[in-house]
């Protein structure tokens, strides 16, 4: 900023004026009544030296003119003049005393201890953004009070701003400073001068010092003067001439770019960085009018940030408010539908436990039924008559058909010898009578085998591939009476067999390969074991009643729960069903036997064991995945089902005339479909979800309204005027400041 001084000599005569001025020791002259200190500084016209006013015994500053050559009294007595224009404002260093006669002239001034702004600047550099703000509204005020006088400065800048004690800022050196109705020229300092100012022709306008605050506040913030660089200096200063370097000013002014550093200091804000690039407009039509439309854009960027707070809260106000509306409602829309949810599941649950137990206990009543069926039919006369007379009549074939070393043509020509045998037409008959007058159209066989598990009559409702009698089926559970059917050929005891009714374990046929249980009872004569009596149930008839009235949202299931090596297979399942080309509503009559003696399941249904009920893992308060889910034609049965599974007992009387339970081994299972159950619920929250949305929609678009309406409340109204039209270009200024152009310019003034 050393180059930084009012524009009357060539940077030659200032440099050297300079070093002279350092070089002095005593003042130019003493002062009758004030004792010269020190040399503070020089300047164009001579230097200042601190004194101490012998009466009062301040300090004081005295400046003596000592550069006569270039020195114009009316200049002098001008700046005494408006000095005293500005006596008592506290914001001008005050003018104490006067010599004019004296050799060399002089006046007195306040002593600013603090030095000026310039000196500030170099010993701290830039100034934080909050502190230059408040510093350079001081400086915007006291020019608005030498403006409001009639005073323009006409050469503000840093060097010419001194601190007091409080650091507050004092206006100094009117040296260049002109009445508002004065028509002569006035030039300041480069940077800090308004290019239409560097001219020998130029009117005082208060727009210059608008310039020059704009310069003042960028030098404060940045450490340096606008546009001002090293190349810059060296191309002005190459011309020889006072008016060619004013001329060069002008020019390197009006190809800069806007200067832009201060924009991208940290504290900035957009209004501030606004105010000063109107300051530095190159065009004054563009630039503020007038110090007082400084101010106010300071005022208005006070107010601003006065209503900052509030605008924030205005603006994120609504916007917390919504989002923490949107989160607790969004956290009860979604506990109110896990409820729901969970609420419906355990209702649903429950009524599925109600169907299991009725639909359990119904099986267990039909099994009841087929008990006293088989009881009733062995211990009819005539069948204990037939078995009685086969036994005696056959019995070398009975014992031949039991030798296991048979071969297989043995065995098949023994089997056929049976079959057609004449002794067993009369049991024979009455086997078939019994399923024809037999009630219960589910029953798939009846038969009677001997004391040795030989079949001696069999009677199927659908055809069967190969007759049964003559087969050794002691290895069957119905007939041993053991939890699980032994392998095929098995050779049993003589004393392994039932002595009560029996629920056998389900078996597949080998008359018609369908899975079978069998009900069967001990024939007694005279006292000894002679022989069974059994009826057959296929697990898909006996699934007819687990599926009446039944679709694929809701259906019963039977599994077999016997602790074997099958625990958890599936016996009855509507996919059962539509594999095998029928319903389970299909069948009321016998005229889809001839329809299902050709329909087989696969076996991986009961081998394969990811096609079983878990039963050892259940847990009913948790969605059940239907194993049949994962099978190729099982995609209608993959989603989560609410379950519940019931154990079939028979209720059986001891012989202490007692009811106990008997498990059969057999579980049903009730499945919902889950989505259905929870269907009501879904769409109600589906219905929320949608009124939700729609709700944040008109509140989104309320709080954008009123944003829309605030924001044109708030917004910089010279702002509003630039976008609609340009720029504001009034520039008339307070107090009629403006200089009213002349048609003739005294253009002969002294050199500065």
């Amino acid at each position: 900023m050393d180059s930084e001084r009012t524009q009357q000599q060539s940077t030659e005569q200032k440099i050297k004026s300079k070093d002279l001025s350092r070089q002095r020791s005593q003042p130019p002259a003493d002062i009758p009544g004030y004792q010269t200190r020190r040399f503070l500084g020089s300047g164009a016209y001579g230097e200042v030296w601190v004194a101490l006013d012998q009466n009062t015994g301040r300090q004081v500053a005295i400046k003596f003119y000592t550069h006569r050559s270039g020195l114009d009294l009316g200049l002098l007595k001008g700046e005494v003049e408006k000095l005293v224009f500005l006596s008592a404002d506290r914001y001008v260093v005050q003018l104490l005393d006067v010599g004019w006669d004296a050799d060399p002239p002089y006046y007195v001034m306040e002593f600013i201890e603090n030095g000026s702004l310039e000196d500030h600047l170099r010993r701290n550099g830039p100034m934080p953004v909050g502190e230059a703000v408040e510093l350079f509204r001081e400086v915007v005020t006291g020019l608005l009070h030498s403006h409001n006088k009639g005073v323009l400065h006409c050469d503000l800048k840093p060097a010419n701003v001194l601190l007091d004690q409080d650091n507050k800022p004092r206006l100094a050196d009117f040296g260049q400073s002109r009445l508002s109705h004065e028509q002569s020229p006035a030039l300041g300092t480069l940077f800090y001068m308004a290019p239409e100012q560097a001219s020998l022709e130029a009117v005082p306008d208060a727009r210059w010092d608008v310039y020059a605050l704009g310069a003042l506040f960028y030098c404060m913030l940045t450490g340096e003067a606008p546009h001002r660089s090293d190349n810059a200096v060296s191309e002005i200063d190459s011309q020889p001439h006072l008016e060619d370097r004013l001329v060069r000013y002008r020019e390197f002014l009006a190809r800069s770019a806007a200067p832009s550093r201060h924009a991208k200091l940290r504290g900035m804000d957009r209004s501030l960085a606004q105010i000063i690039d109107r300051c530095l407009v190159i065009d004054p039509e563009q630039r503020y009018a007038n110090v007082q439309s400084v101010l106010d854009a300071l005022m208005r960027r006070d107010a601003e940030r006065d209503r900052r707070p509030l605008l924030i809260l205005g603006l994120l106000g609504p916007l917390l408010f919504l989002l923490v509306a949107l989160t607790f409602g969004w956290r009860g829309y979604s506990r109110a539908v896990e409820d729901s949810n969970r609420m419906l599941f355990l209702s649903a649950k429950e009524s599925n436990g109600f169907a299991a137990d009725f639909v359990a206990e119904a099986v267990a009543r039909r099994i009841e039924g087929y008990f006293r069926l088989t009881e009733e039919f062995a211990n009819m006369p005539e069948v204990r008559a037939e078995v009685s007379k086969l036994k005696s009549e056959i019995a070398e074939l009975q014992t031949k058909l039991v030798d296991p070393n048979l071969s297989d043509s043995e065995r098949h020509s023994l089997r056929q010898l049976m079959t057609h045998h004449p002794a067993r037409q009369a049991l024979a008959t009455l086997v078939e009578n019994r399923l024809k007058e037999s009630v219960r159209p589910e029953i798939a066989s009846w038969f009677v085998t001997n004391e040795r598990g030989v079949h001696l009559a069999a009677v199927f409702d659908t055809p069967a591939d190969e007759s049964p009698v003559g087969g050794h089926f002691a290895y069957r559970s119905y007939f041993s009476g053991l939890p699980d059917d032994l392998p095929a050929g098995t050779q049993v005891a003589a004393d392994q067999h039932i002595t009560d009714t029996y629920l056998s374990a389900e078996f597949k046929s080998s008359a018609t390969n369908a899975w079978k249980v069998a009900v069967s009872s001990p024939i007694y004569i005279d006292g000894e074991f002679s022989g069974i009596a059994a009826l057959t149930v296929e697990l898909g008839r006996l699934g007819e009643l687990l599926g009446q009235e039944q679709s694929k949202r809701r259906f019963n299931v039977l599994v077999e729960g016997r602790t074997s090596d099958r625990r958890g297979v599936i016996l009855q399942h509507p996919l059962f069903s539509e594999i095998l080309g029928a319903s389970l509503t299909r069948r009321s009559t016998h005229s889809d036997a001839a329809f299902d003696a050709q329909a087989k399941l696969p076996d991986e249904f009961s081998e394969d064991v990811r096609y079983r009920v878990d039963l050892d893992h259940w847990d009913p308060d948790q969605p059940y995945q239907d194993p049949l889910g994962q099978h190729p034609q099982g995609g209608d049965f993959q989603h989560a089902w609410i379950a519940a599974k019931r154990v079939v007992a028979l209720d059986r009387r001891t012989a202490d005339d007692e009811i106990e339970q008997i498990e059969t081994g057999l579980v049903v299972l009730v499945q919902e479909e889950l989505r259905s159950a929870i269907a009501p619920v879904k769409q109600l929250g589906d219905w929320l979800f949608k009124l939700g949305l729609f709700a944040l929609g008109v509140l989104t678009s309320v709080i954008l309204l009123l944003w829309f309406f605030v924001a044109r409340a708030v917004r910089d109204p010279d702002e509003r005027v630039r976008k609609l039209g340009g720029a504001v270009t009034n520039t008339t200024s307070l107090h009629n400041m403006e200089t009213v152009e002349l048609p003739n310019v005294n253009a002969n003034a002294k050199n500065p």
